[in-house]
């Protein structure tokens, strides 16, 4: 099988290997090595872009290894909780030089990883997703698209290992707004817990401790700034209803 991180960073100590470039090398090896599974024939073939999609499998690899996910997002609902049509809409958006065979096989990579969500061996994927409240009034794909994708988050967030809370606007700028990020927690036989932030330029993972350390505490600053899941709920609802009746992406007061 394929070496796990501990076991490598173990026999670096054993053998003397201290050069930092060395190390990082071995690490990325064994982490590449890992990049090979069912996403495959998705991605195979769907070329990067760079500033948005450096390699298609890469995060897929890191999230089939988690067991849960922290993540914090502005405008795009996270990929765990799109609806195909949503998914959709931000991909064409993102990558407008993609074939639209390309971006299909990109939202079935979306909603294959949703299988994580229902899994019985190992357990589901926990899962918990803070949204900025300006990704609820956006109309990512039009109105009706909107109505669908909250009505999936709405559905998501009852299941047991799923939390869903908004960050209202009146929470005012945070640490959290610096960016999007995913905090994905790996089992410790098979690595450390990592950091993953996607930006303009391109994807970044963090495994140093003090990295994240630091994204748990603007996280949880985040979520104790948040509004409790009943109010989450009920503000999602007031959205879904705008868009379905006005389109505005306003709630009704």
């Amino acid at each position: 099988g394929v070496p796990k991180v501990p076991d490598v960073s173990e026999l670096m100590r054993i053998y003397g290997v201290t050069s930092d470039t060395e190390r990082e090398m071995l690490l990325r090896l064994v982490r590449d090595g890992r990049q090979h599974g069912w996403w495959e024939p998705l991605t195979d073939g769907v070329s990067p872009e760079r500033y948005v999609l450096d390699a298609p499998g890469r995060y897929a690899a890191l999230e089939s290894d988690a067991t849960a996910v922290r993540t914090f997002d502005i405008s795009i609902v996270p990929g765990l909780l799109q609806t195909a049509d949503y998914a959709r809409a931000v991909l064409s958006a993102a990558l407008p030089h993609h074939l639209p065979a390309e971006i299909e096989r990109l939202v079935a990579l979306r909603l294959r990883r949703q299988e994580a969500l229902h899994r019985a061996d190992p357990p589901p994927l926990g899962v918990v997703a803070l949204l900025d409240e300006a990704m609820l009034a956006r109309a990512t794909g039009g109105p009706a698209v909107m109505v669908a994708q909250l009505d999936r988050i709405l559905e998501l967030d009852e299941l047991p290992h799923v939390e869903v809370r908004v960050l209202p606007f009146r929470a005012g700028i945070l640490r959290v707004h610096v960016g999007d990020f995913v905090l994905v927690e790996i089992p410790h036989d098979l690595g450390s817990d990592v950091v993953y932030v996607e930006g303009h330029a391109g994807e970044s993972y963090m495994d140093a401790a003090a990295d994240v350390r630091l994204y748990r505490d603007i996280f949880r600053d985040a979520v104790a700034r948040s509004l409790p899941r009943g109010e989450s709920r009920e503000l999602i609802g007031r959205y879904r209803t705008d868009h379905a009746t006005h389109g505005q992406g306003r709630p009704s007061a």
